[in-house]
C-alpha cells in the first residue's frame, strides 16, 4: 500500500511542477503587479483605475456580447444535441465531428476567414450584389465580433451538452410519457433538469473565453470596439503599464472563479439529488 501510494505521488511530481511554472507563478506576478506600483509598494491605485468609466464601458461590453454569444450557442447546441442523441451511432458521431472541426484549426484562421467574409467587399456583400440587395455592413460592429464567437466557441457548448444529454436513460423519458406528460412537460421536467450540468458546463466554457477574448474583437471589430480583453492586451504590449494590465486582468478573475463557483455548486446540487432519488 505505501509502494502504492509513493508511485502515485512521483506520479504527480510533473504536473505538480507544470502547474507551478504555468498556473501559480503567472498567477503571482498577475497579483504582485496589480496591487503594486512602479517601486514595488503595495498600492490600490491600480484597481482604483479600474473604476473608471471608460475601464467599466469596455467590461460591460464584453460581458454583454459574451453573454449574447452564450445564450445563441446554448440555443443552436441543445437542439443539435437532441438530434445526434437520436440518430444512429456511427451517424450521429460523425456529424458530432463536423462540429467539432473547428477545434482543429487555428482560431485565428477562422476568424481571419470570418473577416474575409464580411468584410466591406467581402464575399457575402459579393453575393448579395450578385442577387441584386443592397450591401450590408457588418464587419467593425458588435454583430461581427458575436458571429465570430459563437463559430469559434460554439464546440465548447456542443461537447459538454452532448455527453449530458447522451447520459440520460431513455427509459425516464418512457416513463414521463407513460404518465401522461406531454414533449414540452417531459423537456421541462425531465430533459433539462438532467442535462443542467451540461447546461452550465457548457455556458462555463462559452462565456470565460468569449470573455477575455481579443483577437476575435481586434480583426472583427477593426479596435474600433474595445472589449476588456483588447484593452489588457495593448497595456502589456503597447503602453507597457503591467499594473494596470494586472489590475485588470484581476477583474476579470473574479468573473472566471465566480463561473468555476456557479459550475461547482451546480454540480454538488445534481449529486444531492441523485442520492436522494
Amino acid at each position: 500500500m505505501n509502494n502504492s501510494k509513493s508511485l502515485q505521488r512521483l506520479f504527480t511530481v510533473p504536473f505538480g511542477i507544470w502547474a507551478a511554472l504555468f498556473i501559480i507563478l503567472p498567477l503571482f506576478f498577475v497579483l504582485w503587479h496589480g496591487l503594486t506600483d512602479e517601486a514595488g509598494v503595495f498600492t490600490l491605485a491600480n484597481l482604483q483605475v479600474v473604476l473608471q468609466w471608460e475601464y467599466l464601458k469596455a467590461l460591460g461590453l464584453s460581458a454583454e456580447l459574451a453573454l449574447i454569444s452564450t445564450v445563441i450557442c446554448l440555443v443552436m447546441a441543445y437542439p443539435l444535441c437532441l438530434i445526434l442523441q437520436q440518430l444512429r451511432r456511427m451517424k450521429g458521431i460523425m456529424i458530432f465531428l463536423l462540429f467539432l472541426l473547428p477545434l482543429w484549426m487555428n482560431s485565428l484562421l477562422t476568424t481571419m476567414a470570418w473577416q474575409t467574409i464580411l468584410e466591406k467587399n467581402g464575399i457575402l456583400n459579393m453575393f448579395l450584389r450578385f442577387c441584386g440587395l443592397p450591401d450590408m455592413t457588418i464587419i467593425n460592429t458588435p454583430l461581427a465580433i458575436v458571429i465570430g464567437m459563437v463559430y469559434n466557441f460554439l464546440p465548447y457548448m456542443v461537447l459538454p451538452l452532448y455527453v449530458a444529454i447522451s447520459r440520460i436513460d431513455h427509459s425516464v423519458i418512457e416513463a414521463a410519457w407513460d404518465l401522461g406528460a406531454n414533449r414540452w412537460q417531459t423537456f421541462r421536467h425531465v430533459m433539462l433538469p438532467l442535462s443542467m450540468p451540461g447546461i452550465v458546463s457548457g455556458c462555463t466554457m462559452v462565456f470565460i473565453p468569449a470573455l477575455t477574448t481579443f483577437v476575435i474583437s481586434a480583426l472583427l471589430g477593426g479596435n474600433k470596439i474595445l472589449l476588456v480583453g483588447n484593452i489588457i492586451e495593448q497595456e502589456f504590449t503597447a503602453a507597457y503599464d503591467w499594473q494596470l494590465g494586472s489590475a485588470l486582468s484581476m477583474v476579470l478573475m473574479v468573473f472566471i472563479i465566480l463561473n468555476i463557483l456557479l459550475e461547482a455548486f451546480t454540480d454538488t446540487e445534481d449529486q444531492r439529488k441523485k442520492v436522494k432519488a
